[in-house]
């Protein structure tokens, strides 16, 4: 599969809980629906906390690739 191409990055690296999800919260209603959003984060609870929002949220969270202390999500908006 390839790499999503993100139409907005959000950089979370450093932030804790629940800074990570507030911040992808507010990144999302920027965007229209179906674009898509890169989070990169080093928070280890973003990978829970951000496949769990994307469920409750109905957005789709369409990979996530890890180098290092670095974690990247994609998620596309859905509405």
């Amino acid at each position: 599969m390839s790499k999503p191409q993100p139409h907005f990055t959000l950089d979370a690296i450093g932030k804790c809980c629940p800074m990570p999800i507030v911040e992808t919260n507010k990144a999302m209603r920027m965007l229209a629906a179906g674009q898509v959003l890169e989070i990169i984060a080093t928070d280890v609870g973003t990978r829970s906390d951000i496949p769990s929002w994307c469920e409750r949220t109905g957005n789709t969270l369409l990979g996530i690739e890890e180098d290092g202390t670095e974690i990247r999500f994609y998620v596309r908006k859905e509405h």
